[in-house]
């Protein structure tokens, strides 16, 4: 590493143990490294700024994210976990297994696990509470679930490294489903292992056929969405932008005139908000692509491969290494800023190591997505820990036995690649 390098990385790092915003930070950092290190005038870090935002792909996160809030403030949440109630809520640790089923549902359609913890941690937490379940399983189950958002597809972390990297967006959404599917077994699994011998734990009765069918009615056009979604994307009836655009317009039509559980006077708040929080986001995302444009015009990326290709020569311990490294990151920084501002840099390690790019992309979204519910940045503990009105430190607690899950699910997809790329080879993204 040259004296430049160590200089960029401790100045970012400077900035940020001021608790100055990420963005600042980028921005400060790729600015200052400019004027120092480069001969080029400022204006070219500008031209490169305006040009990352000028990417339609980034359309789809905004709709995405408003599709998301449509939901939060309408009865599609609430017709959700009715239907996850019905399914699963009569076995041993049902309602815990509700509320996985109910974050995968959601997660579906909002991309976003704050939106998830938001919209259903509010609501299931004190639910698990009143019915007997431990606090720590309650707040445990409802901090970690909520990574689903961004496991499965669509998911934001997704969409972004897609854009740095070209791999297909649709193919690396086909990767999301199968982790989330063994996260949600695998909780589902521990929920009935824990509680099957406590009679103590509230029970509901088996729904009738009567009963459960009309739940399923009354949540069609609920799970209509998800269908709609990945239906138009997959058959090929739309692209992901346009299905994203479609999810709202369909979620809007369903929520004012079927649902009846929004008023035409909230369109126009929702709409604001949800872009305000998407101006929030690619603001990141400029910072981000600043700095990645300083440390490509300083050749930083290649002297780290070539320093890792001398010291590794292994995929296995490759991996391994992402793997440690991705997980610290995550304890630290958020999944948009980790994912512009180290998908650059690990991106030219992975063909030396034969590395599938797609797969590569799972495994930096999953170890990000972990990263919500680790101290001392992970934004899930701090949210779910508001909820139920406990420090970090009992909720860090909580959420051991489901993170252990998780990680598990992430080794298994990083070393037998297979479990999550037979999807897309199969539908011919590979």
């Amino acid at each position: 590493m040259q004296a430049s390098d160590l200089i960029i990385v401790l100045i970012l790092l400077g900035c940020m143990a001021t608790y100055i915003p990420v963005f600042m930070c980028l921005f400060f950092t790729a600015s200052l490294g400019f004027l120092i290190f480069t001969d080029l005038p400022l204006l070219v870090l500008v031209q490169s700024l305006f040009r990352a935002m000028d990417n339609f792909a980034l359309v789809v996160v905004l709709f995405f994210i408003l599709c998301g809030n449509i939901m939060t403030a309408g009865s599609i949440v609430e017709k959700l976990i009715k239907v996850a109630n019905v399914l699963v809520s009569w076995l041993p640790g049902g309602l815990g297994m509700a509320g996985v089923l109910a974050c995968g549902l959601f997660g579906a359609i909002s991309g976003s696990t704050v939106a998830t913890v938001v919209a259903l941690g509010g609501f299931m937490i004190p639910a698990l509470l009143e019915n007997g379940y431990p606090e720590k399983y309650s707040i445990g189950i409802m901090t970690t679930s909520p990574n689903l958002g961004v496991i499965i597809p669509p998911s934001i972390g997704m969409i972004l490294y897609c854009m740095i990297s070209n791999v297909s967006l649709e193919g690396l959404f086909l990767t999301g489903f199968v982790p989330g599917m063994l996260i949600m077994l695998g909780v589902c699994m521990y929920s009935y292992l824990v509680f099957r011998k406590k009679p103590d734990i509230v029970r509901l009765p088996p729904p009738s056929v009567a009963g459960a069918l009309t739940v399923l009615k009354e949540g069609f056009w609920s799970l209509m969405l998800p269908v709609i979604i990945f239906g138009g994307i997959f058959s090929g009836a739309f692209t992901a932008n346009e299905a994203a655009v479609v999810a709202c317009v369909y979620a809007f039509v369903i929520e004012l005139f079927v649902h009846k559980s929004m008023k035409f006077r909230q369109v126009k708040a929702i709409t604001v908000n949800s872009a305000v929080t998407s101006a929030t986001l690619l603001i990141i995302v400029a910072g981000a692509t600043s700095f990645g444009r300083l440390l490509t015009l300083e050749g930083i990326p290649g002297r780290i491969t070539e320093t890792v290709l001398t010291a590794i020569q292994s995929p296995a311990l490759f991996l391994l290494a992402m793997n440690l490294l991705l997980l610290g990151v995550g304890m630290f920084m958020d999944i948009i800023s980790a994912t512009m501002i180290l998908g650059p840099v690990f991106l030219p390690m992975l063909d030396a190591f034969n590395i599938d790019w797609m797969h590569f992309g799972l495994i930096m979204t999953v170890n990000l997505a972990i990263g919500y519910c680790t101290p001392p940045m992970g934004v899930s503990l701090y949210i779910t820990g508001s909820i139920a009105n406990r420090d970090l430190i009992f909720v860090s607690k909580a959420v051991l036995p489901f993170l252990v899950i998780q990680v598990a699910v992430l080794l298994l997809m990083t070393y037998v690649p297979d479990v999550v790329l037979w999807l897309p080879r199969l539908m011919g993204y590979l």
